[in-house]
């Protein structure tokens, strides 16, 4: 499978390399005979995207090395790291394309269109479309951010080649001439998408949050395993795409014997890893009552007062033994809640109020995963 998705992103690549090496050699040969520097900015743009390529191309070898003792766990995030070098060319290619509009319209200069050059125009065009249509799509079978990028990056060069063509149109039939505000105008669009780009290659490369379908997916998988009455912080860490290890609290009955919890764990670990492509490398045990009924009592009290504050989102892991007046939960508080600390620190205060016989533990839990 690995290798698979290596050799679609490469030759998707490699397509993307000669479509845009022969069109490059085509509008510049054209750009310099028509003294049109639009058309000259469009071929420089076009080995932009051929060298986008190139960096997939490396970054995906990269990201597929073997894992060794330095990387145990792989090269899987170059792929980030690439998806933010070809952001960083489309923000490039978009204010480059600005800058030269710009000083058209300060100092503007007559073009020659010919036939000629309105074909291959239009040729480029169409090529530019199909090749937009084909990476993005090729990228999204596979995951690759960095495809997804270079398809973008395709389409943002289309968008510049038709502004180039209405406005060669434009000034043969009215000798108006509007490529330099075109250019301005569409240089803008590209410079936002650059930005997109870039902010989503930081995100991966800083972390976010577990896609809520993915989430909800595996825990619900999880509680059709026998015994298990609940599923918890789920975390999961991504070394690149599609390759996640994380951690998962589960609820059991305290009648469990430790060899019952293994046989569970290790079939929650293989079920995970078959259907999702997920590595639990550990997975915590939450103990619930069933050996003393006034425990639930207790239970459904604590329960009462931490849900009557706002911005609460879950409570789990809660144990007491009455003997030894011992009491722990976990608690999750919602991120847009101002103050969490002082928060938690009313809830801790009215619980040990109520039982303040109780050695009290209560865990602040960070809201990772839906």
């Amino acid at each position: 499978m690995k290798n698979k998705r290596e050799k679609t992103v490469v030759k998707t690549s490699i397509i993307s390399i000669a479509s845009n090496v022969v069109l490059s050699i085509f509008k510049a040969i054209v750009g310099v005979f028509s003294h049109s520097i639009a058309i000259i900015s469009d071929a420089v743009n076009n080995i932009t995207d051929a060298l986008s390529s190139t960096i997939t191309i490396v970054g995906t070898k990269l990201a597929g090395k073997a894992p060794n003792k330095k990387h145990p766990y792989g090269y899987g995030r170059i792929e980030y790291l690439t998806s933010l070098l070809i952001s960083v060319l489309v923000l490039y290619a978009g204010l480059t394309a600005f800058i030269e509009s710009i000083k058209k319209i300060i100092h503007p200069e007559v073009a020659d269109y010919s036939t000629i050059t309105l074909v291959i125009l239009a040729v480029g065009i169409l090529v530019k479309f199909v090749l937009s249509i084909f990476v993005k799509k090729k990228g999204k079978a596979v995951k690759s951010d960095a495809l997804i990028a270079s398809g973008q990056d395709a389409f943002n060069d289309a968008l510049l080649s038709i502004s180039v063509l209405v406005s060669a149109v434009v000034y043969i039939l009215f000798n108006i001439s509007i490529e330099a505000y075109v250019g301005a105008l569409l240089s803008v669009i590209i410079i936002k998408s650059g930005i997109e780009l870039l902010k989503e290659a930081i995100d991966n490369m800083i972390g976010t949050r577990i896609e809520s379908n993915l989430s909800r997916d595996i825990k619900k998988e999880i509680l059709k395993e026998e015994h298990v009455k609940g599923a918890f912080d789920l975390i999961l860490n991504n070394y690149g795409p599609d390759k996640y290890l994380g951690s998962v609290h589960i609820e059991l009955e305290d009648t469990l014997s430790v060899s019952e919890i293994d046989q569970i764990s290790r079939s929650i670990t293989k079920n995970i890893a078959e259907k999702f492509g997920v590595i639990l490398h550990t997975i915590g045990v939450y103990s619930i009552n069933t050996k003393d009924k006034d425990t639930l009592e207790i239970r459904k009290d604590v329960q009462k007062i931490v849900f009557s504050h706002e911005g609460i989102l879950q409570m789990h892991g809660f144990y007491v033994d009455i003997k030894e007046k011992t009491m722990s939960f976990d608690i999750i508080i919602d991120f847009s809640v101002k103050g969490r600390e002082n928060l938690y620190k009313q809830i801790y205060d009215e619980v040990k109020g109520k039982y303040s016989d109780y050695n009290l533990t209560i865990t602040l839990d960070v809201d990772v995963s839906d």
